[in-house]
C-alpha cells in the first residue's frame, strides 16, 4: 500500500512539473526591487532550479554533471555565466532529429557543423534566440547562472 501511495505521489509530481514547464509564462516582471538571498540561490544551484520566471526574463541556475541534449529556443536568448567547473558548448550548425517540446522549444540529438566553445569558471556565453546549443562536455559539477531574455 505504501508503495502505491509513493508511486501516485511521484507520478503527480512528475505530471505537475511537466504541466508547469509547458504552461505559458504570462506573469509580468516585478515593478519593485527584488532581492534573491544567498540561501535560496545556494539551494537552487544544488538542484539546478529556477529563481524567477516572468514574461520578460527568466533567472535560473544550471547544474550539469553529464552532457545534455541539443536545445533551441525561438523566443529566449540565453546568457550563461559559469560559476564553477567547466563545459564545452557547441552552438550554431544544424540540429539533428529535431523534436518540438513546447511553444518555440525544440530538442535534438546532436549538432553538425557547429562551433565548440570551451568555457571555464568566470566565462559568459550569450546564445541568441534561434541558435541551437549543446553541452557536449561538462565537469562534475558544472554550475552556471542562466539569464533568459524573452522576445
Amino acid at each position: 500500500m505504501k508503495t502505491v501511495a509513493v508511486l501516485v505521489l511521484l507520478t503527480f509530481g512528475f505530471v505537475r512539473t511537466a504541466v508547469a514547464a509547458d504552461a505559458p509564462k504570462t506573469e509580468a516582471p516585478p515593478t519593485d526591487t527584488v532581492v534573491l538571498e544567498h540561501g535560496k540561490i545556494e539551494n537552487a544551484f544544488a538542484k539546478g532550479l529556477p529563481l524567477m520566471v516572468n514574461s520578460s526574463y527568466k533567472i535560473q541556475t544550471g547544474r550539469r554533471v553529464v552532457p545534455g541534449i541539443v536545445e533551441y529556443h525561438a523566443h529566449d536568448t540565453d546568457i550563461l555565466y559559469i560559476t564553477e567547473g567547466s563545459a564545452t558548448v557547441v552552438t550554431g550548425g544544424t540540429l539533428e532529429n529535431p523534436k518540438t517540446t513546447g511553444a518555440g522549444e525544440i530538442r535534438g540529438d546532436k549538432i553538425t557543423g557547429g562551433t565548440a566553445h570551451k568555457l571555464t569558471k568566470g566565462d559568459i556565453i550569450v546564445i541568441p534566440s534561434g541558435v541551437p546549443h549543446w553541452f557536449t562536455e561538462v565537469s562534475n559539477p558544472c554550475l552556471y547562472l542562466v539569464i533568459k531574455v524573452t522576445k
